[in-house]
Order: C-alpha cells, then sequence, then structure tokens
C-alpha cells in the first residue's frame, strides 16, 4: 500500500439506521448490548476496508461505554470513523445514539474504539495510508487515538510478561 494519505470522510459512516424490535431486546427490556457491539464491529471493519483497500480483521476493542439504554421503538443511528492509522492497524471511533421515531430526540448511547489490521493475499499485516484529519474535531480524535495507542500497547506488554 502507498504512504499517502486518505481523508476520514473517505470511509467514514454517518448516521446507518438501525430500527429496534422486540427480538434486540433483553431480558431487561433494553436493547441487547452485545447487538449493537457485533454491529459496530461490522460497520468498523467496513471503514477499515474501505480505508486501506484490503481485507482487515478486529485485532482490539477497548473503551467500550453503554452511556444510556436503548429502548423498544427507538432507531439507533451509527456514525464510524478512522481515527489514526499506524503501519498496519487502524483505530475507528463509534458513536451510537437512540433516536425516538416519534418525537425526534435523540441521546448518546454508546462510544467505543476498534482496532482493525490488513492484510495481504498471504493474511500477513500490511501498511495502510495516513489518516489526513478534515475538522478540528477529526484533529482531536487523531492526536487522542496516539494516547490510547500506547495505552493497548503497554497492555499488551504486561499481559505479555514483558
Amino acid at each position: 500500500m502507498t504512504a499517502r494519505k486518505r481523508p476520514v470522510s473517505a470511509s467514514a459512516i454517518e448516521g446507518h439506521v438501525y430500527k429496534v424490535f422486540p427480538n434486540d431486546m433483553n431480558s431487561h427490556q433494553t436493547v441487547f448490548g452485545g447487538m449493537i457491539m457485533s454491529k459496530c464491529d461490522r460497520l468498523a471493519l467496513v471503514v477499515a476496508e474501505r480505508h486501506s483497500g484490503c481485507v482487515c480483521v478486529t485485532a482490539a476493542v477497548d473503551s467500550i461505554h453503554f452511556r444510556a439504554p436503548a429502548k423498544g421503538n427507538d432507531t439507533l443511528l451509527f456514525s464510524l470513523s478512522l481515527n489514526r492509522s499506524w503501519g498496519s492497524s487502524m483505530e475507528i471511533g463509534a458513536r451510537v445514539e437512540a433516536e425516538n421515531s416519534y418525537t425526534g430526540d435523540s441521546r448518546h448511547i454508546l462510544s467505543a474504539f476498534f482496532t482493525f489490521v490488513a492484510l495481504d493475499e498471504d493474511d500477513k499485516p500490511v501498511d495502510v495510508p495516513a489518516v489526513e484529519p478534515e475538522t478540528e474535531d477529526q484533529k482531536r480524535r487523531f492526536e487522542n487515538a496516539e494516547i490510547r495507542r500506547e495505552g493497548r500497547l503497554e497492555t499488551r506488554k504486561k499481559l505479555n510478561g514483558r
């Protein structure tokens, strides 16, 4: 892959809509968190593959924060974008809002960060383009991604006993 930069907007997903139905509910009558996490992972994969032009795999998921429950009849709005890339890895940020389809009121229900790695035809990591932040918010997320990456690398060292 070339070292060219790609803008965040080239791979971002804004406002992907998912209507909540009764089969999405848990025993507490709120939306099952695992379903939301699974949808985020699938959409983050789309962002990673759009950016890299390669097959990608989930390498890490961290900082999943459920901020509020989603309920029956809510509509979930998923927004995901690439925060930063390093060599073959990429951090994708996810934000999910629950919208009341009748009133238009919405609330932030989840934030998460996914790390994906791009692979070549032999399943070996391959370099991906750098990210070009376009807005002040994207520049902030770009800088914060480096801080989170340092934390992930430190955790990995501790888990590996190094």
